[in-house]
């Protein structure tokens, strides 16, 4: 399966990812594609510099627009260099660089470039997820939203330059790391705050991240925060993969005093899904088709009503399996083992769901690679009528098996037990 890991230890911010991104695809195409949209007079340059020495990619903006209400003059060249995007107080203009503020302003910039319907949306959707972040932390309406930082032609160049990587790279399975916020206090549009800023902090609501008390700096913007949660399908270490190409996007700001390459590191390749088995001279290959989450908890105080009720409430809220297991506890106690196996997606609702029905006042989480044989079902016509009938392949395996409740509903109405309505179709 073609997989994109992507490290956030350094944090993310749309620029870095941007030049993170390049090094995995054709990057002199990604750049003639940008350059051709006529965003405004922004110009894309990717240079390659050597940092810590490490060879990577440093995403630049240049601009050559005209500054609102200045008459059609135009400004010199100017790089204009960030460590993500820099936050700069009132959001309209900002060194001769015009602030496209709502989100229908937005909406139009992005839907009048020449790239597919599929990028379109996709930035327009990562634009989305930025104004109910920033609506729900003012109190506001998505529509009354003022994009400041993240409203700049270079901040809507990152989004649609990330948006098109991704379409270019095309892969099966997108997944990034935890994620490294920085500390300490952020200046933007509307004061001094805390890191991660209210709206990041929103953003990353779903998403594992923790703060670097070393690094007294913003390592994570809205823009970064936006396009991760968006394009990843989980988050969790680096899996089993081997890796075709490796991209480093740098950002402006360096950490000479800890040390640390300020980066976003990306990974594509192919997930690593073969596992040898057996002995030297008798090997044979398995594919994991898969990963689940197992979930655990001990109880040593519920009926055996209350179990029940919370075995069926939580394979209604999308458990995969839930099963008991007797034990025994501290001090001798008998107790239980609760076990739910869920999908990735699932896993808040289920970690919540433990602890609404059950007593356990802790979960325990593993992340298992799942071996699944390939499952379809068929109808076949049998001298009782239709029969539901499982089929399994994979692995060498082959095999098909008569749904239970048609077997039970055909043995009742012959007066006949299940096996031998089994062995006769």
């Amino acid at each position: 399966m073609k997989t994109l890991y992507i490290e956030c230890k350094m944090g993310v911010a749309g620029d870095m990812l941007m030049a993170s991104l390049s090094e995995l695809a054709d990057a002199d195409a990604f750049t003639r594609k940008m350059n051709s949209l006529g965003l405004s007079g922004i110009e894309i340059g990717l240079d390659e510099i050597k940092r810590s020495g490490i060879v990577g990619t440093k995403a630049n903006v240049l601009i050559n627009g005209v500054e609102e209400g200045v008459d059609g003059h135009h400004h010199e060249h100017h790089h204009h260099e960030r460590h993500h995007e820099h936050h700069h107080e009132g959001g309209h203009e900002h060194n001769g660089h015009h602030s496209h503020s709502s989100m229908k302003d937005v909406e139009s910039i992005i839907n009048g470039l020449d790239l597919s319907d599929k990028v379109k949306s996709d930035a327009i959707e990562v634009y989305n997820r930025i104004a109910k972040a920033e609506s729900t932390v003012h109190g506001t309406s998505v529509s009354e939203i003022h994009f400041h930082e993240v409203g700049t032609m270079d901040a809507i160049a990152d989004v649609v330059g990330v948006c098109l990587l991704m379409n270019m790279i095309s892969p099966d399975r997108i997944i990034a790391s935890s994620i490294n916020v920085g500390s300490g206090m952020v200046k933007c549009a509307h004061g001094i705050l805390p890191v991660p800023a209210p709206a990041t902090a929103l953003l990353l609501r779903d998403v594992p991240m923790y703060t670097d008390s070393k690094i007294e700096s913003e390592l994570c913007t809205p823009t970064g925060a936006a396009l991760v949660s968006y394009f990843a399908d989980g988050f969790r270490s680096m899996p089993d993969m081997t890796t075709d190409k490796i991209g480093y996007g740098f950002g402006t700001k360096t950490f000479e005093e800890d040390g640390r390459l300020n980066c976003v590191r990306t990974f594509l390749g192919e997930q690593q899904e073969d596992v040898t088995r057996g002995s030297e001279n008798n090997q044979r290959t398995v594919s994991s088709n898969n990963t689940v989450i197992e979930l655990r908890c001990n109880v040593d105080d519920m009926t055996s009503e209350d179990i029940g009720y919370a075995t069926q409430m939580l394979m209604s809220s999308g458990a995969n399996d839930v099963f008991v297991t007797p034990i025994y506890m501290k001090k001798n106690r008998p107790g239980m083992l609760i076990t739910v196996i869920c999908d990735e997606k699932n896993r808040d609702v289920m970690v919540e769901g433990l602890f609404k029905y059950t007593t356990t006042i802790g979960v325990r989480e593993t992340i298992c690679n799942r071996y699944v044989l390939d499952r379809t079902e068929i109808v076949r016509n049998t001298k009782y009528g239709d029969v539901r009938f499982k089929e399994v392949e994979g692995f060498g395996v082959k095999r098909s098996k008569p749904e239970y409740e048609d077997i039970a509903r055909i043995a009742e109405e012959n007066n006949l037990d299940p096996k031998t309505i089994r062995d006769s179709i």
